[in-house]
C-alpha cells in the first residue's frame, strides 16, 4: 500500500532554499506547541527535534566535507555567495556563514561575486584563498552579473570544480525535463518518480499526447478547453512569479497570452488541491476556526541522501513571496493515525479561550521579529499547529528521495549524450559555463517540493 500520496510540482537543482527557515520555524513550532500545552492536554506525543527537520545541519556538514576533500584538515574559507543587494536581507545566508565559521578551521564569508579575486593566480578573498563557494543564484544571474563586473574569478572557481551547486547542473534544472519523465522515456525513470510526476509538456503551437496518452492535434486549444485541471508556469521560474492556474485564475485569455508572449513555459496537469491541503486553527476577531490552506514539503537531497525537509503553507502557490508561510514539522510517536492525531491537536485548540491563543500568536510574532525571521513588513507566518507524519513515512520518502537523486544523474547523462538539445533552450554562453564544472553526483542540494497527503489532507482517506 502507499504510505504517503501526492505528486511533486518541480525539482530545484540550481540554489534551493528553505534549509535554514526550517530551523527557525522548528524553534518557534516548539515554543508555541510547550506555550500551547500549559492550556491544553493534547494527549499526542510529537518529536519536534528529528534530524531531518534541521537541514541546515548536513548542508552545512556537507560544505565542509567537500572542503575537506580538496584541503584535508587544513583550515579554508567556505564562501556563501549572493547577490551584493540582498546580502543584508537575507536571513539564511548570514546564518549558514555564521554556522560554517563555528566548524573548526573554517571561516564562513558571506559575500558579492564582485568581492572574489585572484591573487597570483588563486581564487581569493580579502587576500586569503577560498575553498568552497555556496552560490545562492543560478548560472543566468551569473553571467549577467559578469557582464557587468567581470567574474573572472567566479568563472575561475567553476572551472576549479569549487562551485556547489555545480553550474552543471544547469541545463536540466528546468521544468520542461518533467515532459521526458512523463512521456517517451518514462521507462527509463524509476517507476515511482514517474508516478510522482504531473503530466508535463512545453507549452507552444505543437501536437502531443495528452495525460490519458490520447493525441492532441493543438496543444493551445485543447489548453483552452481544459484549463480548470491544468496549471502554466515559467520554465526557468521561481517564487511563484508568472505562475497560472485553473480554477485560482479564471482569465484563460491572460494565462494563455502570457505564456506565448513570455515564452519558455510549461503546462501541466493540476494537482488536485485537496490533496495537499490540510485545516489549521486560525484566530480571526476574537474567534477561533479552522482556516484551509495548502501545503508544500520540501525534500532537500545530498550525495548521502536526504539532508531535511521545509514544510510550507499559504494559497497557491505556497511561497512566502506570495503570502505563504512555513510550518513546524513533529514525528508522530503517539499509537494512532496522523488523521486522528491533527483532529485531536485542532479539536483542543478550537476548544481554547481566544484571548489564550492571541497571546501565543503575539508571542510567536515577536519571536521570529527577534531572530529576523521576516519578509517585507512583518515577521513571517507559522503556522500554529505542526505538520504530522510518522517514522514509516519518513523511511518512505527516504527512499522516494535515493530514486529521484538518481534519476536526476540520468537526465545529465542524457543531457551529455545530446538527447535533451531540443529541450534546453538557454544561452551558449549559459551552457559553455555549465560544461566547465560537470555534475556527476558530486556535492549538491537538491530540492523536490512535494504536495504530499500524510494523512491530514480534508476529506481523504488516509493510506497505511
Amino acid at each position: 500500500m502507499e504510505i504517503f500520496q501526492g505528486y511533486h510540482s518541480e525539482w530545484n537543482l540550481g540554489s534551493p532554499g528553505g534549509w535554514d527557515y526550517q530551523k527557525t520555524t522548528q524553534i518557534i513550532g516548539k515554543a508555541i506547541w510547550q506555550k500551547l500545552s500549559r492550556f491544553i492536554k493534547f494527549d499526542v506525543d510529537l518529536d519536534f527535534d528529528h534530524p531531518l527537520f534541521f537541514p541546515v545541519d548536513s548542508f552545512a556538514e556537507m560544505l565542509i566535507d567537500a572542503h575537506k576533500a580538496r584541503a584535508g584538515r587544513n583550515p579554508g574559507i567556505i564562501a556563501v555567495m549572493a547577490e551584493a543587494e540582498t546580502l543584508e536581507d537575507v536571513t539564511e545566508n548570514r546564518n549558514l556563514a555564521e554556522r560554517l565559521s563555528s566548524a573548526e578551521g573554517i571561516t564562513g564569508a558571506l559575500m558579492a561575486p564582485q568581492e572574489l579575486e585572484l591573487k597570483n593566480g588563486v581564487v581569493s578573498w580579502q587576500g586569503r584563498p577560498v575553498s568552497v563557494i555556496f552560490m545562492d543564484f543560478n548560472t543566468d544571474v551569473l553571467l549577467a552579473l559578469h557582464r557587468q563586473h567581470d567574474l573572472t574569478p567566479v568563472l575561475q572557481a567553476v572551472k576549479e570544480q569549487r562551485v556547489i551547486n555545480p553550474r552543471g547542473t544547469e541545463p536540466f534544472n528546468v521544468k520542461s525535463m518533467f515532459e521526458l519523465i512523463t512521456g517517451s522515456h518514462a521507462k527509463h525513470f524509476h517507476r515511482e518518480i514517474v508516478g510522482r510526476t504531473p503530466w508535463t509538456r512545453q507549452f507552444y503551437p505543437r501536437k502531443t499526447d495528452g495525460p490519458d496518452g490520447s493525441p492532441i492535434d493543438d496543444l493551445i486549444t485543447w489548453t483552452r478547453r481544459n484549463w480548470d485541471a491544468l496549471v502554466l508556469k515559467p520554465e526557468r521560474g521561481y517564487s511563484g512569479h508568472g505562475v497560472r492556474v485553473g480554477t485560482v485564475n479564471t482569465d484563460i485569455d491572460e494565462a494563455i497570452n502570457l505564456a506565448l508572449s513570455e515564452g519558455n513555459y510549461i503546462v501541466q496537469q493540476k494537482i488536485p488541491l485537496r490533496l495537499w491541503a490540510e485545516e489549521i486553527p486560525y484566530l480571526e476577531n476574537d474567534a477561533i476556526s479552522l482556516e484551509r490552506v495548502q501545503t508544500d514539503f520540501r525534500c532537500l537531497m545530498g550525495p548521502k541522501g536526504l539532508l531535511g525537509f521545509v514544510g510550507r503553507f499559504g494559497g497557491v502557490p505556497t511561497n512566502v513571496g506570495s503570502g505563504g508561510g512555513f510550518q513546524p514539522l513533529a514525528l508522530l510517536r503517539s499509537q494512532t493515525s496522523v488523521q486522528d492525531a491533527v483532529a485531536r491537536i485542532n479539536a483542543a485548540i478550537l476548544a481554547m479561550d481566544s484571548s489564550d491563543l492571541q497571546q501565543i500568536i503575539e508571542d510567536r510574532n515577536q519571536m521570529a521579529t527577534e531572530m529576523a525571521f521576516t519578509y517585507l513588513l512583518g515577521p513571517v507566518r507559522v503556522a500554529l499547529r505542526p505538520r504530522v507524519f510518522t517514522r514509516e513515512q519518513v523511511k518512505a520518502v527516504q527512499g522516494y528521495g535515493h530514486k529521484l537523486w538518481t534519476d536526476c544523474l540520468l537526465l545529465e547523462k542524457m543531457w551529455l549524450a545530446g538527447e535533451l538539445d531540443e529541450m534546453v533552450k538557454i544561452e551558449k554562453e549559459e551552457l559553455d559555463i555549465a560544461r566547465l564544472q560537470p555534475w556527476n553526483g558530486s556535492a549538491a542540494i537538491i530540492a523536490s517540493d512535494g504536495l504530499f497527503n500524510f494523512g491530514a489532507a480534508p476529506g481523504i482517506r488516509e493510506h497505511t
